[in-house]
């Protein structure tokens, strides 16, 4: 099942820890760590889209690609859009997915952190493939 389809984003990010998912903001699929949204899938006039949070490293060198580009909405140089035709692996997308839910996750507070088992996800860093 492929990450550019609901169900498929659905299935992966339901299995990072302490994630749940809520369907708002005109039906997009968003999935939370802790209360707060750290991706989300969704459809607009462009067609489907991935949402995520990224660095500002990151959002630099993803938004020169083809259809990557600042989420609307969303703080600026902080989440980016991928579209459909973005040239993006499913092994990328799950890299970066990951990586959102990390970044997210680290700025909850240290007793929530606990409460939800994520700290030594959190201590880890991010993952290298």
């Amino acid at each position: 099942m492929s990450i550019r389809s609901r169900a498929g984003f659905e299935d992966f990010v339901s299995g990072l820890p302490a994630t749940s998912i809520v369907h708002q903001w005109g039906d997009a699929s968003v999935a939370k760590v802790g209360g707060k949204v750290f991706a989300l899938f969704g459809l607009d006039a462009e067609g489907s889209g991935l949402v995520f949070k990224v660095t500002e490293f990151t959002f630099d060198m993803l938004t020169e690609a083809d259809d990557i580009a600042q989420a609307p909405y969303f703080a600026k140089r902080g989440w980016v859009r991928v579209g459909g035709k973005a040239a993006l692996s499913e092994e990328d997308l799950e890299a970066y997915l990951r990586e959102a839910h990390r970044l997210v996750a680290s700025k909850l507070t240290r007793k929530l952190q606990a409460e939800l088992g994520l700290t030594e996800l959190i201590a880890a860093g991010p993952r290298r493939s």
